[in-house]
């Protein structure tokens, strides 16, 4: 048996809700609350089912599957910010001269913006403890970026992440315990829970628009400005090496940095090739990532390819995890 990430449907309800309760709380896009996990797989279903061929305010989810039993999750947004603003903090260096001391005056300030209205988003990953072995999180991830290359036509020319940012065991969150826990005089868990039942922006619409200065605040906050969660920084490892890069942008509430690319750099994307499949019985070949079907069929998994006359040979296991027979068209990428 081999790990397969397939498009999630109603009957992983029960996998994803103890997922959900199991993260330690500031994932807003798996909130531990069952009623909003069946809606999010409700929108995922209606996303998947539909056919249009440019970017909406789809949500696709997918579960990782081992066996029968579904250990993982992620998620991609097609369009961020379209029925909601999509709110963000951005660095912005400020500098002046002081003749007086003979010397530039430099202060970073945080300014809130909607700079990624439009873009794509992947988001939502998480891997259990116990299933975090044997390239699980590489395949987690990766398999987002086939389903982009599949239906590239339903997803922007940028594409973001956000990472979540550093929150401590108790629950606090020293970035909102700096800036915005003074305005709204509710707790990072109080507010989490929140976002999970209405959306980030109820919150960030009622943010102050003064932009904030980084000198001004406590070192505590300060000191975690886009520093990923520690439990994050695989992830962020991943999404660096497909391409992303930290530019300026950070999340809200948490602080955690949000990662931008263009969609057709995403390494895994520009390398990504499509072949008809004219053999199921290869023993050698390259290793890949390698997916099968369009839409709520889609399935991707771990294999290995070879030239096949004008197609390809994919290994028998890869084959029957994917439900691949010869004449079938696989998209994949160097593992």
């Amino acid at each position: 048996m081999t790990m397969v990430m397939r498009a999630a449907g109603l009957d992983d309800l029960p996998a994803l809700d103890a997922m959900a309760r199991s993260t330690g709380g500031g994932f807003v896009n798996l909130p531990p609350d069952r009623d909003k996990l069946r809606d999010r797989l409700t929108a995922a279903i209606a996303a998947f089912g539909r056919e249009q061929g440019q970017p909406d305010d789809d949500r696709f989810l997918f579960v990782l599957e081992d066996g029968a039993d579904a250990c993982g999750t992620c998620q991609i947004f097609a369009r961020v910010g379209g029925s909601t603003p999509f709110y963000s903090y951005r660095i912005d260096r400020r500098s002046a001269w002081c003749a007086g001391l003979d010397r530039a005056i430099e202060s970073d300030q945080l300014t809130i913006c909607t700079d990624h209205h439009g873009c794509s988003e992947v988001g939502g990953l998480f891997l259990r403890a116990d299933a975090r072995a044997a390239g699980a999180g590489a395949l987690l991830a990766r398999s987002r970026y086939l389903f982009i290359a599949m239906h590239r036509a339903r997803f922007a020319d940028t594409t973001i992440a956000e990472l979540r940012g550093v929150v401590e065991e108790d629950g606090g969150a020293p970035f909102w315990d700096g800036i915005a826990a003074r305005f709204f005089g509710i707790s990072f868990a109080q507010a989490d829970a929140f976002n999970a039942a209405n959306g980030t922006h109820a919150l960030a619409e009622m943010m102050p628009r003064t932009p904030v200065l980084l000198a001004m605040l406590d070192p505590r906050a300060r000191d975690v400005v886009g520093v990923p969660h520690p439990s994050g920084r695989p992830a962020m490892r991943l999404l660096e090496k497909e391409g992303f890069r930290h530019d300026r942008y950070i999340d809200l509430f948490d602080g955690g940095p949000t990662v931008t690319a263009a969609t057709d750099d995403i390494a895994t994307i520009r390398a990504a090739r499509t072949a008809t499949v004219r053999a199921t019985t290869a023993t050698g070949g390259a290793p890949v990532i390698v997916a099968s079907g369009r839409l709520a069929a889609f399935r991707c998994c771990f294999g290995t390819v070879a030239p096949h006359g004008d197609g390809i040979a994919i290994d028998p296991v890869a084959a029957a995890a994917l439900g691949a027979a010869i004449g079938d068209t696989l998209t994949y990428a160097p593992r």
